[in-house]
């Protein structure tokens, strides 16, 4: 059974900050905000998550990557985060809808500004993923 171990807002840009809690409607975490709404944003991308695996992963081999660093809103483990599949978080359900995409807001994130380590194209499954909100509802870490 999968968990959330990390919840991130902002009022637009990176990186997003930790918070204990969050409602979730269908356009996304309620006070969190996208600086680039042309790319980010909207009900088929209202939610971006990261698995802690990736985040430990490109941290072991020596980028700067720190929760919420790179955009997201959920840092979760133990879901399977392939297009399609669906997360039970909290009171919600999420669809994964896609791979998000990153850009060079997010390269203080990596070592030299590699920001494309985390491109679904060049890195298969070591990304972001996008989720549409099939149910909102409050969101807690998990404990």
């Amino acid at each position: 059974m999968g968990q959330v171990l990390g919840i991130f807002v902002s009022n637009g840009g990176v990186p997003k900050l930790a918070v204990d809690s969050a409602e979730i409607s269908l356009l996304g975490l309620v006070g969190d905000d996208q600086a680039d709404k042309k790319h980010h944003g909207g009900e088929m991308k209202a939610v971006c998550v990261l698995d802690n695996e990736i985040l430990t992963k490109l941290q072991s081999e020596g980028h700067p990557i720190t929760p919420g660093s790179t955009g997201e809103n959920l840092l979760v483990e133990g879901f399977n985060l392939t297009i399609g599949s669906t997360l039970e978080v909290g009171d919600c359900i999420l669809e994964v809808v896609s791979a998000a995409t990153p850009c060079k807001t997010i390269e203080a994130s990596f070592t030299n500004g590699y920001f494309n380590r985390i491109s679904h194209k060049k890195y298969p499954g070591e990304t972001r993923w996008y989720c549409k909100v099939l149910k909102p509802g409050r969101i807690s870490i998990s404990g």
